[in-house]
C-alpha cells in the first residue's frame, strides 16, 4: 500500500465521459497539489455523498492550486451519467482495468453487491514532486474522509 512519502505509482486510465480521453497521472505531476479520491462505486449513496462533498468544497481546493480527481474501477460512461446528474465539476477517472486501484493497493471485494477488485474508498494528496503528502484508507468503504485534513494537507503541499 502506498503511504506517505512514497512517490506515487504513475497510472494510465480513461477520463470519466463518453469520449474516451486518456487520463495520464503523469501529465498532471508538477502542476500543484493533486487529490486522488479513490471511490468504490459511481451511484451508491457513500460514493454520491463523497464526491458531492469534494464538488461543494471544490473552489476551496482549487484556491489552494490543487486538482481534485475521482478514482473507481466504473466505465467512462457510468461516470459521466454520475459527474452529470450529481453537477461533478472535476474530472473522474475510469480505471476499469484496475491499474491504478491496484498501484495504490486499494482492491476490495463486496460480495454482497457482486462488486470484485473495485477500489476502497482512500484519499491521497501528492505534492509537486509527485510525493503522497497525505494518505487516508477507509477501514470501512461506506466511511468518508475528514475533509478539512484534506485541504489542510493540500494547503501544506
Amino acid at each position: 500500500m502506498v503511504s506517505t512519502g512514497d512517490s506515487a505509482p504513475a497510472f494510465t486510465a480513461t477520463l470519466g465521459t463518453s469520449d474516451h480521453e486518456s487520463f495520464d497521472l503523469a501529465d498532471h505531476i508538477g502542476e500543484g497539489p493533486v487529490v486522488l479520491a479513490f471511490f468504490p462505486g459511481a451511484f451508491t449513496p457513500p460514493c454520491t455523498n463523497e464526491m458531492v462533498a469534494f464538488q461543494e468544497r471544490l473552489e476551496h481546493f482549487e484556491d489552494a492550486g490543487a486538482t481534485v480527481y475521482g478514482v473507481s474501477a466504473d466505465s467512462p460512461f457510468s461516470q459521466g451519467a454520475f459527474r452529470e446528474e450529481h453537477g461533478i465539476e472535476f474530472d473522474l477517472i475510469s480505471d476499469m482495468a484496475g491499474d491504478a486501484i491496484g498501484a495504490y493497493g486499494l482492491e476490495i471485494d463486496i460480495p454482497d453487491l457482486g462488486l470484485f477488485d473495485i477500489a476502497n474508498r482512500a484519499v491521497f494528496v501528492l505534492n509537486g514532486d509527485g510525493t503522497v503528502v497525505y494518505e487516508w484508507v477507509a477501514e470501512d468503504p461506506t466511511n468518508e474522509p475528514d475533509y478539512r485534513e484534506v485541504l489542510d494537507a493540500v494547503e501544506s503541499a
